[in-house]
């Protein structure tokens, strides 16, 4: 077909416009690409990192985990990995000063996986019951007496319901002589209690341990300083956290969360209440003498009332410069029967009395500026002065603030050792908790950190590695799916491209 030259130019200009339109829609949808991730917080240099990291090859690291074995001197280590509790003994006891119905320890226990980041092949002690007391202890290797080197406490929690109000502390039980662990019960002596508890918005990080009085061999709790950090998140983030405590023959300790410290102080200066009493306490037999003035200040006797001082005048006074507003209906109530109202069928007026209406705003009130009875406002009375009052003036005879004698403290002792507690051989459970499914692993205690430390990331250290990549899976996972999002659409727009071109050749082929 030949055209003449008018028809040509018009085609050619048809195919440029179509050019220019796919551009166009090109352009406008790379726009729209970059604007959503933009909404999802991801600048245009972020979108490009990303994108050239989903275009790499990504290859799944897989977490070998091997159960971990200690690489030096413990007196204790568990891993449950083998899902067995044989050497742990269930409580058969009851909880003293209790209702029947819950005073016995048969709370659940069981060796599970963790829930949610699992790492294959580990395992670890659950507490499956809510609202139960649960007891479960194991002997220790060989007793911990504490002499010239440090104790470490580890072990790992995981609430992995949240906690609503419980513990998950351990109790190092001391070394009575006469153990029984089929009796372990709240009352059976420990050494040291250490781990979180927490109840309401209360969260808490327990090192107690019992200190005995030299003189009168009585056991008393002493309770380490508050934790320095906000330990709200270790409970509701329902991930695994490494709980440590470290003792020092120098009486220094610390406590670590997920090898982190969060509070470290010294046994004889930073617990409550502290471990040596007072050498000197005030007299209980001395009493403050009849003529002690403790008055700083008293009133002027040489001062007098001054003539002109008015005592009956008032505080407020009525306004005199006040005048009653223009349009004040002085005859009309404020509040009126409702006329709409009609007394209830099941009225009895000899029970219920005489009916009335019920008051509602009087309608003829709502355009003037007030009704009833017109009162001027109160002010401040400027002659007012109040009750006269003498001034003050120092106490001549003023004798400080009594305080009794000090005497000799009769029970006072001096213990600059208390790191030397009281030995312990078992470490044992005694819990209460309105959550269930509290988890616990990997116990150990020994002497030396760098132990522990190695305990740890071999354990605990791969569920951290095993969450990390969780989440970083989750998020590519949604890049990995925007990414094929795009890639249909830019598919469908190079068609879209194409196909235009393709017809603009063909119009430009026919026009000659």
């Amino acid at each position: 077909m030949k055209l003449d030259r008018g028809w040509m130019w018009r085609l050619l200009l048809l195919s440029s416009l179509a050019v220019a339109a796919v551009a166009a829609h090109k352009e406008h949808f790379d726009a729209d690409i970059l604007d959503a991730d933009e909404d999802m917080g991801l600048d245009e240099e972020e979108l490009k990192v990303l994108m050239a990291e989903d275009e790499e090859e990504e290859e799944e690291q897989e977490v070998t985990y091997k159960t971990p074995v200690p690489t030096g001197d413990v007196y204790f280590a568990e891993t449950f990995d083998d899902g067995s509790l044989d050497r742990w003994q269930l409580s058969k006891t009851m909880k003293e000063d209790a209702d029947d119905d819950i005073a016995k320890y048969d709370g659940k226990w069981a060796v599970e996986q963790l829930k949610e980041n699992k790492v294959p092949g580990d395992q670890g002690l659950v507490l499956k019951s809510r609202a139960k007391h649960h007891a479960i202890a194991a002997m220790l290797d060989k007793p911990f007496v504490f002499q010239d080197e440090p104790l470490v406490i580890q072990y790992e929690v995981n609430f992995q319901d949240g906690i609503d109000c419980g513990g998950a502390y351990i109790k190092l039980i001391s070394d009575t002589g006469n153990l029984n662990l089929e009796q372990f019960h709240d009352r059976t002596p420990y050494t040291i209690m250490f781990g979180p508890d927490k109840c309401g918005e209360d969260y808490k990080l327990h090192f107690i341990f019992r200190h005995k009085n030299p003189l009168n061999k009585d056991m008393e709790e002493k309770h380490a300083k508050r934790a320095d950090v906000d330990l709200k998140k270790f409970y509701t983030d329902k991930k695994t956290h490494l709980y440590t405590l470290v003792l020092n023959p120098d009486n220094s300790y610390e406590m670590l969360i997920d090898q982190s410290s969060v509070s470290r102080g010294n046994l004889l200066t930073d617990v409550v209440p502290p471990v040596n009493p007072p050498k000197e306490i005030d007299d209980p037999n001395d009493s403050k003498p009849e003529d002690w003035d403790e008055r700083a200040k008293i009133p002027d006797p040489e001062a007098v009332k001054p003539d002109d001082w008015d005592e009956d005048a008032p505080a407020k006074i009525e306004d005199p410069d006040a005048s009653k507003p223009e349009g004040w209906l002085d005859d009309e109530l404020e509040f009126v029967p409702d006329p709409n109202a009609e007394k209830p069928e099941d009225w009895d007026e000899e029970m219920d009395g005489e009916w009335e209406a019920p008051q509602v705003p009087n309608p003829a009130c709502e355009t003037a500026p007030g009704c009833g009875q017109w009162k001027r406002p109160m002010i401040n009375n400027p002659q007012y002065k109040g009750k006269w009052k003498a001034p003050l003036v120092d106490n001549p005879n003023y004798q400080g603030v009594w305080k009794p004698r000090k005497i000799d403290n009769p029970d006072y002792f001096e213990d600059l050792q208390p790191f030397r507690m009281t030995p312990f051989k078992a470490l044992g459970l005694e819990l209460w908790s309105m959550t269930s499914d509290i988890y616990f692993d990997n116990f150990i205690i020994t002497s030396y950190k760098e132990v522990a430390d190695r305990w740890a990331s071999d354990s605990w250290g791969l569920k951290k590695l095993v969450a990390s990549a969780n989440e970083v899976g989750v998020l590519k996972k949604k890049r990995r799916r925007r990414k094929k999002r795009k890639e249909r659409r830019k598919a469908k727009l190079q068609r879209e491209h194409w196909k235009m071109r393709w017809v603009s050749l063909i119009l430009i082929y026919t026009a000659e």
